[in-house]
């Protein structure tokens, strides 16, 4: 199968009762769609994301149009894309036939539920990285070494945004464990316990990471809504740090994460819509 780089248009028509046309040519890189309460920004993405959504994290295109819904990818002849989505709305989880107990997790949100099934995902990228290196250094080539470095670069780089952000409240990660938990002044702690802000940070930053510097389709719905104002700003560029062939996809009403030079990035409601 072949995967996508990226997403390049999209055209929904009758978003709303035969009226609103949509039609969005995409940067590769950043995408931000703007507007206010209503005006049909969750509804755009959601649907996007329901014509690709066949399988976890790999969007096959469906056959018959959900909605009338064409998407175009670069290259043209790609049959599938990577993706990712993270939504900000943290609700009580309710109990799903067929989720496992979890005894002493705590996992009481739908937030709580995703970082638990991230914390796999990150033991699996810890496990990829680790045998490229071992690959690299016992290659023989005279640049091995730098290459095995660079290798785990991007972890580093993880952790040490991590820190930074999470430093005011005197939380920082345990680097000597490969499982997800902190270390609050004498106190080791999961993060579970953290608050909805901390939570969504650390999951967008552990998509962006796990993601291992392929090519991905990063969705997110009003990311803004639990995050402090300077999170906001540098959201968009700690992804894009993380894994720079990301394209970013994101929704949002707030002016917060458009700031810090991704004004240029930001598309209205009104601006792709043919009433």
């Amino acid at each position: 199968m072949k995967y996508a780089n990226h997403i390049v248009r999209i055209e929904i028509p009758s978003l709303w009762r035969g009226r609103k046309h949509i039609r969005w040519e995409l940067n590769p890189d950043v995408n931000i769609l703007s507007g206010r309460n209503g005006e049909g920004k969750s509804t755009i993405l959601n649907r996007l994301i329901r014509q690709l959504r066949t399988r976890p994290t790999t969007g096959e295109l469906q056959q018959n149009p959900q909605f009338g819904v064409t998407i175009d990818f670069d290259p043209d002849d790609a049959e599938s894309i990577r993706y990712d989505i993270i939504r900000s709305f943290d609700r009580q989880l309710v109990q799903a036939e067929g989720m496992p107990e979890l005894p002493g997790t705590h996992i009481v949100t739908e937030l709580d539920w995703q970082l638990y099934l991230m914390q796999r995902r990150y033991l699996d990228y810890q496990v990829n990285v680790g045998n490229r290196m071992v690959q690299l250094l016992t290659s023989g080539a005279p640049d091995g070494h730098a290459q095995a470095v660079a290798a785990s670069a991007a972890k580093t780089r993880f952790q040490d945004i991590v820190d930074e952000l999470f430093s005011q409240t005197g939380k920082k990660l345990d680097r000597t464990s490969n499982e997800m938990r902190f270390r609050q002044y004498d106190e080791y702690i999961t993060p579970y316990v953290l608050s909805s802000g901390e939570k969504q940070m650390l999951l967008i930053l552990l998509t962006a990471l796990t993601e291992d510097n392929q090519p991905y389709v990063f969705f997110m719905d009003e990311p803004e809504a639990s995050l402090h104002v300077e999170w906001q700003q540098v959201l968009v560029a700690y992804v894009r740090e993380l894994n720079p062939h990301a394209q970013i996809i994101l929704t949002t009403h707030a002016p917060g994460v458009i700031m810090d030079g991704w004004m240029d990035c930001v598309t209205e409601v009104g601006d792709i819509t043919v009433d």
